[in-house]
């Protein structure tokens, strides 16, 4: 679990942060190839606050239940599905759909629910003493990366999003060996590289990405830029 905490002085810097921190976390999602399909869900907020944020990624073996309001780009979990929270939050049911997710990330308000206890205080510049305000924020590498394999696999196996990519390249040195060739999808790769006596004689490589159907002969020097394009 990659977990943060924000400690601030008082309430208007906590909201400063906490709205930095949730940006943040969409970029992530974002950058991750989920970011379509990841809605901010209002969720329950427990003992800490009345709503906590949840992201949610779309997915049909999700276990949970949201209500995605599509053009505003957020969720309501089913666990505060209301008629007070669809008016709280300026949405009607006509504009809901359900659908099965799972969360990858989730950001609340702790407010001063520790710190109290603990005596974790701050001192302004008056003098005056206060509890810190604090907020938890969390993603879970192993929950997000079940979530794109899942997600974004299709019918020949795992697809990583480029900018994940364990490697970004499979580099192969076969011969006409269709199986062989065939296999070296599986592992999922942005895209093959395939080096052999046919494409070298006509001073090539045949570049293949893996989510593109057809392959494209590549002379050796331009490799590079057909990556980059």
């Amino acid at each position: 679990m990659k977990d943060l905490y924000s400690f601030s002085k008082d309430q208007k810097q906590h909201d400063q942060f906490y709205e930095k921190a949730k940006a943040a976390y969409t970029k992530i999602f974002e950058r991750l190839g989920l970011g379509k399909d990841t809605y901010l869900t209002f969720a329950s907020g427990g003992s800490f606050s009345k709503y906590s944020h949840e992201f949610q990624t779309v997915t049909d073996v999700g276990e949970d239940t949201i209500y995605v309001q599509e053009g505003k780009g957020l969720a309501i979990n089913k666990e505060v599905y209301s008629d007070e929270a669809l008016k709280e939050l300026g949405v009607k049911k006509s504009e809901l759909v359900e659908k099965k997710a799972v969360e990858v990330g989730n950001i609340f308000p702790l407010g001063t629910r520790f710190s109290e206890p603990l005596g974790l205080n701050y001192t302004d510049e008056a003098g005056k003493v206060s509890p810190v305000i604090m907020g938890s924020y969390g993603i879970g590498p192993g929950r997000v990366m079940g979530t794109i394999v899942e997600h974004l696999a299709d019918d020949k196996g795992l697809v990583w999003p480029a900018q994940i990519a364990p490697f970004t390249v499979y580099l192969a040195r076969l011969s006409d060996d269709k199986t062989v060739v065939e296999a070296a999808d599986l592992i999922g790769l942005p895209y093959r590289v395939v080096v052999s006596e046919k494409t070298l004689q006509k001073g090539s490589l045949e570049l293949k990405s893996r989510t593109a159907s057809q392959v494209q002969l590549v002379p050796l020097h331009s490799l590079a830029k057909a990556l980059q394009d």
